[in-house]
């Protein structure tokens, strides 16, 4: 996937293969001219997981989908849904190194019109043997440009809407079709974003998902169950297996088929908590105790199925990237997993390379892009908070060991704390106004602001962080706050005092959602419970240079 996606491509560029998807086809597409295809159902492919659209930039999107067998993938687009006149691309070939996924970057795609698109895969046996086409609908993001910083002066400009979230078939808490599935995904599907951010833990390779499971007051939780998901992810078909089983949702099958997606990752797309300091010899789920080599297949999966538009050969797994909006919007998609140095007790009295979370290359990859930006709104999309402690255990030595940047010590910073104080420094040095965190992981909503005047560390302007999630996980919190960098809590709705991981029954599922008015600049953070309703909003009012 691209650092910073270039601002028009080639149309129609072919990539090589990595994706998945199928879904059922949503109402609007009951009337398609379907292709013609042959009806010797042996030799057409299937795609029963549906499609993605992923990482929409500019007049670009990623389309991905899966067949059930070798075939080669075919995309149409068209802006009428009968699909009289489509143009068609004819994709890279679904084999088994990449589980049969494949994917294609539409370019040259109109802006300010719905775009229909559906995926079918070809037979390599027989050209005219076509699987039945999986369809979808998008309207890009708005990219064009303005003509200043003044709202009066803004020209052409489109209200803006996305969502965010994290944390999907947690804890045992899978599909469960008595319950309505992953009911959130179709909560956020009807408030009709523009794209969504997924903020991390897309799956939970090191969570079995049972049969069923006893949730609060005995209520008793049923789960569809497939065989990779019954036990930890230690194979590379285990960890893709459990993408697959999140596909089995219709909920996240018709969402994924109207809402571009932008996807980050954090630490369950492998194992709890990892990082070089990870030791699994105690755990006996695990055979594989190699943590690097679980790594290596969770990355592959995640790439294979998440609908990303590839970097280039200097980096080709890198997950942090800038996407563009216009002058109202860039979005900074961090990758706190990739780069950190070993869990901790994080309180090294210098930098080094122990206290590494970004990394010094990604560090000074978003200074360098916070300090250009044009746009009027820099969101930050993080996968793990800056002032919530997350704990990871205890060192050999007793110490409190941490999974995040937070160290539990609220003076001066210390360990990973030091890259986020360089950060803050330099934004408040150069001037740099807007910026917004948006981040998850913690199972629970919350609001915080970030005061210099309260902080030990105080060389920083103010900002928000908001947080959300779980997406059909359990419930946990509240984390307790480091005082650092000066977090105030100005609201939190997480389970009662003495409750954890509670599960969907108890309605504690959050998403977050993003408006930025086109006239007026301003931006308002919605957090939003499990049926779509606001239990927390905050309009924020842009800083002008």
């Amino acid at each position: 996937m691209s650092q910073e996606p270039h601002a028009r491509r080639r149309a129609f560029m072919r990539l090589g293969s990595a994706a998945f998807g199928a879904v059922a086809l949503p109402n609007w597409s009951a009337a398609q001219a379907a292709p013609s295809v042959v009806s010797a159902d042996s030799e057409r492919p299937a795609a029963a997981q549906g499609l993605q659209f992923g990482d929409p930039f500019g007049d670009a999107v990623m389309v991905w989908s899966r067949s059930d067998r070798p075939a080669r993938m075919v995309v149409e687009w068209s802006l009428e849904p009968r699909f009289l006149q489509p143009t068609r691309v004819l994709g890279p070939y679904a084999l088994e190194n990449s589980d049969y996924t494949a994917r294609v970057d539409l370019a040259g795609l109109p802006q300010d019109r719905e775009v229909f698109a559906r995926v079918m895969f070809q037979s390599l046996g027989n050209a005219r043997a076509l699987s039945e086409p999986v369809s979808g609908r998008f309207m890009l993001p708005p990219g064009g440009r303005d003509d200043g910083d003044d709202p009066a002066r803004r020209r052409g400009a489109r209200d803006l809407r996305f969502t965010w979230g994290g944390d999907t078939a947690g804890q045992g808490w899978g599909i469960n079709p008595a319950f309505g599935g992953m009911k959130v995904y179709e909560s956020m599907r009807l408030r009709q974003p523009q794209f969504f951010i997924h903020s991390g833990d897309n799956i939970y390779a090191d969570g079995p998902i049972p049969a069923s499971v006893v949730a609060e007051n005995g209520l008793v939780w049923n789960n569809l169950v497939t065989p990779e998901v019954s036990k930890v992810a230690e194979t590379l078909d285990e960890f893709r297996g459990r993408y697959r089983y999140n596909l089995l949702d219709e909920n996240l099958r018709r969402f994924n088929a109207e809402v571009p997606q932008i996807w980050q990752w954090d630490d369950h797309e492998v194992v709890n908590n990892w990082s070089d300091s990870k030791d699994l010899s105690a755990d006996a789920r695990y055979a594989e105790k190699n943590v690097p080599l679980l790594v290596a297949r969770g990355a592959r999966a995640f790439l294979d199925y998440a609908p990303m538009r590839p970097f280039d050969a200097r980096e080709s797994q890198r997950v942090y990237r800038k996407f563009s909006y216009g002058r109202m919007l860039d979005v900074f998609v961090l990758d706190m997993r990739s780069y950190r140095g070993p869990n901790s007790d994080n309180l090294q009295p210098a930098p080094g390379a122990d206290t590494a979370f970004l990394g010094r290359e990604q560090l000074e990859w978003l200074k360098r892009g916070l300090a250009r930006s044009k746009a009027v709104w820099k969101v930050l999309a993080a996968d793990m908070p800056i002032g919530l402690n997350v704990g990871d255990g205890t060192t050999a030595s007793g110490q409190p060991r941490w999974e995040a940047i937070a160290n539990g010590q609220p003076g001066q910073p210390l360990g990973r704390e030091y890259e986020t104080a360089e950060l803050l420094r330099f934004l408040k040095r150069e001037r740099v106004r807007n910026t917004v965190w948006l981040t998850a992981d913690v199972h629970y909503c919350a609001a915080h602001y970030y005061d210099p005047k309260r902080a030990a560390f105080d060389d920083f302007d103010g900002f928000w962080e908001f947080v959300a999630g779980p997406l059909n996980a359990g419930s946990f919190g509240p984390n307790t706050l480091d005082g650092t960098f000066g977090p105030q809590v100005v609201f939190v709705k997480a389970p009662p005092a003495g409750q954890a991981n509670l599960s969907p029954y108890a309605g504690l599922q959050f998403f977050g959602e993003v408006n930025i008015d086109a006239k007026s600049a301003a931006l308002t953070v919605d957090l939003r419970d499990l049926g779509g309703t606001s239990v927390f909003s905050r309009t924020l009012a842009p800083q002008w240079r």
